[in-house]
């Protein structure tokens, strides 16, 4: 079933997920061995159930610590849909040649059950050699296959189960493979910039994507409607790109007009369901953007829009729980998050990230408007401040109240000319935002990925095989095995 067992609380989920954390931080060393001393979860005839519709959900950058702060600052009562799936399992995430991985060789771990080189897309870490996916091995056997995703469709993640490729910054050469994989659905952006960048090669200028995929037979969509108006059975890609690096916006930016991941979700299982059954994988990927930012709440919000997503799976399974399997996990946990940090010690306050409006990069650049025009002094940038953070509201909340000695620190922030608008607009909204980070008890180590393992939840035909500790390749290598790919044992 879906719902936790009578008298299991979503905590006491996340209590036999840390106990899993331990077994693997003690079992796993500090090398890149593999997965040698990891607890793996012995063949009890799971492997029997034989699921005819899959779902693959990657949050990345999404560590314990993000699903946990979004189930603490938006809703802690009602709980999100993924902690309510009955298997919980953790992963190893280390690359082939490095300990802290990218999405590039988490996602073909992930997509193929090998491990590769850092930036490898879907081939050996010799980049001769390709590695087959499990979204190939799926259509192959007569599925329809969908891959979405909330960022590029052309970024490593997503790309990593529909192309192949040496190095994750070609771009183009990468997104034009999805119109000869066969697939029946795509959702994600491309960002024009980066193949306006790749489009000559030898002096031969090279095809626009949406081009490519309408004479490929693609339907190109941009909007709702247009989604919507699809046939099932027809090839689609649902194109969205809502900000300059064909991403969708950050969650709690969006537009009621913008498509969220789970409409993506939605419409791709209309699109999909056939009685040959299908395999779809979900990345939200704009988790880990928020995480590289060290934006608690945008993170929150966008665990909370991937776990949207994975509701709409769960409807399904509803229906058919006997055929259905969910999977959900992440490529790498992102910045170090901590619940909990020094300034605050054993206090806590995440109810105060309610207080932010907008993500970072959306204040960031309404910051930089003001400067480029000189239309905003410091004192009434410190008025939005209170507006869309909260701070300097001493009056609700006296943890709101900003110091002296930080509006001095925020005034030295502020971009003082017109040509400091970008790089200043980026300092002050960082401060801003982690001053209200640090009063919530938010603690950041890093503004990169970290190796810190990640976590998997599962229902459904087959999902006890996703029980336990392993590593990361393993996810592929069930999948496989329970839909009777014939890939790795």
């Amino acid at each position: 079933m879906i719902a936790p067992r009578p008298g299991t609380s979503p905590s006491a989920i996340f209590q036999k997920l840390l106990v899993l954390l331990m077994l693997v931080l003690i079992g796993s060393g500090s090398g890149c061995t593999g997965s040698a001393g990891l607890v793996h979860v012995p063949d009890k005839g799971v492997y029997s159930a034989r699921p005819k519709y899959i779902f693959l959900f990657i949050g990345d950058g999404m560590g314990l610590a993000q699903v946990k702060l979004s189930d603490g600052v938006l809703d802690p009562d009602k709980g999100l849909a993924m902690g309510g799936l009955p298997v919980t399992g953790i992963t190893a995430t280390h690359a082939e040649n490095r300990y802290i991985t990218d999405s590039g060789a988490a996602g073909t771990a992930l997509s193929t059950g090998f491990k590769t080189s850092i930036g490898t897309i879907s081939m050996r870490s010799n980049h001769r050699d390709t590695l087959r996916t499990v979204a190939e091995m799926a259509k192959q056997k007569g599925m329809r296959v969908g891959i979405l995703s909330s960022v590029g469709i052309d970024n490593a993640t997503p790309a990593c189960f529909y192309a192949h490729n040496a190095g994750r910054g070609n771009y183009h050469d990468i997104a034009v493979q999805m119109a000869t994989s066969g697939f029946d659905y795509f959702g994600g952006g491309y960002a024009e910039g980066d193949f306006l960048h790749n489009r000559l090669r030898g002096g031969a200028a090279k095809p626009d994507i949406p081009s490519v995929m309408k004479a490929a037979g693609y339907r190109v969509t941009t909007g709702r409607d247009e989604l919507l108006s699809v046939l099932p059975g027809t090839p689609c890609w649902a194109y969205t790109g809502f900000d300059g690096k064909a991403a969708m916006s950050y969650a709690m930016d969006r537009r009621k007009e913008d498509l969220s991941l789970a409409e993506f979700t939605r419409q791709g299982i209309r699109l999909l369901d056939n009685p040959a059954g299908f395999f779809m994988m979900v990345e939200g990927g704009k988790i880990d953007w928020a995480c590289h930012a060290n934006d608690a709440a945008a993170a929150a919000h966008d665990v909370a829009a991937f776990d949207e997503a994975i509701a709409e799976a769960v409807a399904f399974y509803r229906v058919h729980p006997s055929e259905t399997l969910i999977v959900v996990t992440a490529d790498h946990e992102c910045g170090g998050l901590s619940l909990g940090n020094a300034s605050q010690g054993y206090e806590s306050r995440l109810q105060l990230l309610r207080r932010q409006k907008v993500s970072r990069q959306r204040f960031s650049e309404m910051v930089a408007s003001w400067t480029k025009t000189r239309s905003v002094s410091f004192a009434m940038a410190l008025d939005s401040v209170k507006v869309y953070y909260g701070l300097g509201d001493a009056a609700s909340d006296s943890a709101l109240a900003i110091s002296v000695q930080e509006r001095k620190m925020l005034r030295g922030a502020y971009p003082a000319t017109p040509e400091d608008s970008g790089p200043g607009a980026e300092r002050f909204a960082s401060a801003v935002t982690g001053m209200l980070n640090a009063r919530a008890g938010i603690g950041w180590t890093s503004n990169a990925h970290t190796a810190v393992p990640v976590p998997v939840f599962a229902a459904g035909a087959g999902a006890e095989a996703f029980g336990g500790s392993y590593d990361n390749t393993g996810i592929a290598e069930k999948i496989m095995r329970l839909a009777r790919f014939g890939g790795r044992p």
